[in-house]
C-alpha cells in the first residue's frame, strides 16, 4: 500500500478527493496513478491517492480500519477476488463511493449494472478514457460535497446533506417529507418553499408533488424515474420532456 497527497493553494482547493487504486499488477498501478495525477492537477482538484496490489488489503482497510475513499479504481480481472466482487463487498461500508472499472471485457458493464458503477474504462483506450472518467468523477464529488438542508423544529436541528436526498414529496398542502439514505424527515413547509430553499440545480420537479435529486436518478424509462435506492417514481406526462431536458442540461454543465 502506498499513499500520495497533492494539494493546491489553499484558495484553490474545494474538495480533497480521496482515491484508492487496486490492481494486482504493480506496473498498472503506477500507470493508473500517473494518469489520475495528470487529470486532477490539470483540473485544479486536490487529491489523496492510496494504492493497493492486494484486494484483501483494500477490503481490510475499509471494513476493519474504517478507511474512507470517495473514488475507487479497480481492475475487474484480478485473481482471488475480482474487481466486481470487491466492489460488492465494499459498497455496504461506503455506499456513496464512486467506482471506475478498468477492463478488457466491456460486457461486464451489463452484468454489474446493479452496482451503480460510475464508469467503465477499456484497457485498449486507457489513457484518454481514464483521464476523462477521473475528472468527471472528481467534479461530481465536488458537486455533492458540503451542501446541507437544515430542518429546525421543536428545539431540534437536523442537517441532511444534499447528496443523501433521494426525493422530497408533498405531504398534504403545507408539509413535505424528505426521503434520504437515513430515512424520512418531515418538514412543516410547502414543497415549493423547500424547493426554493434548496436552490440547487440537481433538484427538479418530476410531478407537482415530487422533487427528485438528479444525482440519484439511474435512468428514465417508460415515464418513470429509477433511483439508486431502488425506488421507481412516476413522472407526470406534463413534466416528462422538461425532466429529460433538465437532466441532460445538468450533466452537460457539470460533467
Amino acid at each position: 500500500m502506498y499513499s500520495d497527497y497533492r494539494g493546491h493553494k489553499r484558495n484553490e482547493v474545494k474538495v480533497l478527493v480521496r482515491i484508492a487504486i487496486c490492481d494486482d499488477e504493480k506496473e498498472a498501478v503506477t500507470l493508473h496513478e500517473e494518469i489520475i495525477k495528470d487529470s486532477l492537477q490539470s483540473c485544479g482538484i486536490g487529491y489523496e491517492i492510496t494504492t493497493y496490489t492486494y484486494s484483501n488489503n483494500l477490503l481490510s482497510d475499509i471494513a476493519e480500519d474504517g478507511f474512507f475513499y470517495d473514488l475507487l479504481l479497480l481492475d475487474i480481472e484480478m485473481p482471488d477476488v475480482t474487481g466486481m466482487e470487491l466492489s460488492k463487498k465494499i459498497k455496504p461500508f461506503l455506499p456513496n463511493i464512486k467506482v471506475i472499472f478498468i477492463t478488457s471485457h466491456m460486457e461486464y458493464a451489463i452484468d454489474a449494472f446493479e452496482l451503480s458503477i460510475f464508469r467503465y474504462v477499456p484497457k485498449n483506450d486507457l489513457e484518454k478514457r481514464l483521464k476523462t472518467a477521473v475528472a468527471d468523477a472528481a467534479r461530481l464529488i465536488e458537486l455533492e460535497a458540503g451542501k446541507e438542508y437544515i430542518i429546525q423544529a421543536a428545539g431540534r436541528m437536523e442537517k441532511i446533506p444534499y447528496k443523501d436526498i433521494f426525493y422530497i414529496q408533498r405531504d398534504g398542502g403545507k408539509n413535505s417529507v424528505i426521503c434520504s439514505n437515513t430515512g424520512t424527515s418531515k418538514v412543516r413547509k410547502s414543497l415549493q418553499q423547500v424547493f426554493e430553499e434548496l436552490d440547487a440545480p440537481e433538484f427538479i420537479f418530476i410531478d407537482r408533488g415530487i422533487i427528485v435529486n438528479i444525482i440519484q436518478i439511474m435512468k428514465v424509462a417508460d415515464g418513470m424515474a429509477f433511483l439508486k435506492n431502488g425506488e421507481v417514481l412516476p413522472i407526470s406526462r406534463s413534466h416528462l420532456q422538461a425532466v429529460k431536458q433538465q437532466i441532460n442540461r445538468f450533466w452537460g454543465t457539470h460533467i
